[in-house]
């Protein structure tokens, strides 16, 4: 089939549906119809194109408002039920926000925990998160965990997504799973694991070893077997910097999820990555701290116990490799990773944090236009001045010519489509790559 109708109003629509407009949510209706259809099946076998800055971001969590809106359809439904249909409302999601790069994605964090047997709460418009008051993982059980059963349940629903996104966009699919970390702390408990990292930290990264050996090394062992050509991306917020330092960061986190890309090197090792460690500043700060403990030999500083922000930069490298990408939540600047991406010789990603676009947190608009305005432009130039200095000699099927992207990090039905429109018209008017 081919468009029948313009997405290009997309963003001003998804505007008015959220002020109560009626003419605008038949509208949207009417455009998700034509997509659950396969009207748009066409559309979404378009490429991203390598000739300017690309716009991709997560956008699951306001196609789910939707669907609950439009449909009546609740989360557990939206999520689980119906493969192609995910995927299509996903896509022109994405493409009513005039993002070209089309990527798929899910609440990883609550599904990676539900297919070890974690008790996961779904709501009706809003994603499924683990239950805090009843968590899997206790001292007792830990090393009966494990994932061998990959013909039901979400392995499964992940598989039969993956299948249909292949087909429908001809993109190499990205499994997205919890790192261990996070793994860890959404069955065993945040406070739990927070408490290990003080008291033991044996236990710790023993709990870690054991998640990645038997439940994620596993599931990617099947997933690379079916998709060959495929991807796994790992998501670790929990195990972030600002969460548990930096130190803590490299020594546990990174090293957990390092082992599985090391132990399985000689196979499917160099296709998993990491994007999503935040919080960069928190090593900018222990430095700052370190300097004003010079005099007190007690300190932790001087332990040997806080980390800069070069040596947090190179152990995130080791687990993504093939682009330097800055998250909001780092609030290091821009020109920093720009440095970091020209000297590895790899591109650029720029994520927009879900606060910057956060309708709910706009005191003057006015003030947040110009500085969304100033915001883009500059993340559109550092883009562009990366891809301009890179060489392409060493691209090959691991490391692809990414032109670099602009990243919504979380797109849902409190962002302000109006500073999104900002940013999106930022990549589009000046993002063009002249090389």
């Amino acid at each position: 089939m081919k468009d029948t109708l313009d997405l290009s109003v997309g963003i001003e629509l998804f505007g008015l549906w959220q002020s109560g407009d009626a003419e605008a949510k038949t509208r949207l209706r009417d455009i998700f119809d034509h997509a659950i259809a396969g009207g748009y099946d066409d559309n979404f076998a378009a490429p991203p194109p390598q000739d300017r800055v690309n716009i991709g971001g997560s956008v699951n969590l306001l196609t789910l408002y939707a669907m609950n809106d439009l449909y009546g359809i609740k989360s557990e439904e939206f999520y689980k039920s119906d493969a192609r249909r995910y995927v299509r409302t996903t896509m022109v999601t994405r493409r009513l926000l005039g993002m070209n790069k089309l990527y798929i994605s899910w609440p990883n964090y609550a599904f990676s925990g539900e297919a070890i047997g974690q008790p996961t709460m779904y709501h009706d418009k809003f994603p499924p998160g683990s239950d805090p008051d009843d968590m899997l993982i206790t001292r007792e059980n830990w090393q009966d965990i494990a994932l061998s059963d990959f013909s039901t349940g979400i392995p499964k629903i992940l598989d039969e997504v993956l299948e249909f996104y292949q087909e429908l966009t001809g993109m190499e699919p990205v499994l997205q799973l919890s790192a261990p970390y996070s793994l860890a702390a959404d069955t065993f408990g945040q406070e739990p694991l927070l408490g290990c990292l003080v008291h033991d930290v044996s236990f710790a990264n023993q709990l870690l070893d054991h998640l990645a050996d038997h439940v994620i090394t596993p599931w990617l062992d099947h997933f690379f077997a079916r998709f060959p050509k495929g991807w796994a991306e790992f998501s670790d917020a929990s195990g972030s910097p600002f969460f548990i330092g930096p130190k803590n960061c490299i020594e546990i986190a990174i090293r957990s999820l390092r082992r599985i890309i090391d132990n399985n090197s000689d196979t499917w090792g160099a296709r998993v990555y990491d994007a999503n460690y935040r919080g960069d500043y928190v090593a900018l700060v222990e430095k700052s701290e370190r300097k004003s403990r010079r005099r007190q030999p007690t300190s932790a500083a001087q332990n040997g116990e806080t980390v800069g922000l070069r040596e947090l930069m190179d152990a995130k490298h080791t687990i993504c490799r093939d682009f330097v990408i800055r998250l909001y939540d780092d609030r290091v600047p821009v020109s920093f990773y720009a440095e970091e991406a020209i000297k590895k010789n790899i591109p650029l990603f720029v994520g927009i944090g879900a606060g910057q676009i956060d309708r709910n947190s706009i005191k003057d608009f006015t003030a947040t236009q110009a500085q969304v305005q100033s915001d883009a432009a500059d993340y559109v130039e550092a883009i562009k001045s990366v891809a301009h200095s890179i060489s392409d000699a060493d691209y090959n099927d691991r490391n692809p010519p990414w032109p670099g992207t602009i990243y919504f990090e979380d797109v849902n039905s409190e962002s302000d489509f109006r500073l999104i429109k900002i940013i999106v018209d930022a990549a589009l008017r000046n993002g063009l790559l002249h090389r």
